[in-house]
């Protein structure tokens, strides 16, 4: 599975080129551009998927900030400032990490996306 399975590498480029300058991604404003947000539930937990690149089912900070490299290999990473305001929005729990909690699947994640769903 790829993401460009689930997104166009046309809305791909224009997200990575709105986050190119250090300091500028915004986690909604990303997920808006690339066509994340609105996804079913199915098409985020395969994202989810190729995120977790460890496949613990969690998605740490060591992963969060290679996040835009997902999407194309020659991204830059996030910085630590970025990397942790993602992590803080994503993790509902407080373990530092993004994962399963809760009912459901992957609802700490899902909501970064507005995806909602009925557990």
């Amino acid at each position: 599975m790829s993401i460009t399975d689930i997104l166009t590498a046309k809305d791909i480029d224009a997200a990575l080129a709105s986050v190119a300058a250090e300091n500028s991604f915004q986690y909604k404003a990303f997920f808006q551009k690339v066509g994340l947000s609105g996804k079913s539930a199915d098409q985020v937990k395969k994202v989810f998927e190729i995120l977790d690149r460890d496949c613990s089912g969690f998605i740490e900070e060591d992963e969060l900030s290679l996040f835009l490299q997902n999407f194309k290999s020659d991204a830059r990473a996030l910085n630590d400032a970025e990397t942790k305001a993602f992590l803080k929005a994503g993790d509902s729990d407080g373990d530092g990490k993004i994962g399963v909690d809760g009912k459901g699947f992957f609802p700490s994640f899902c909501k970064l996306f507005y995806v909602y769903w009925s557990p």
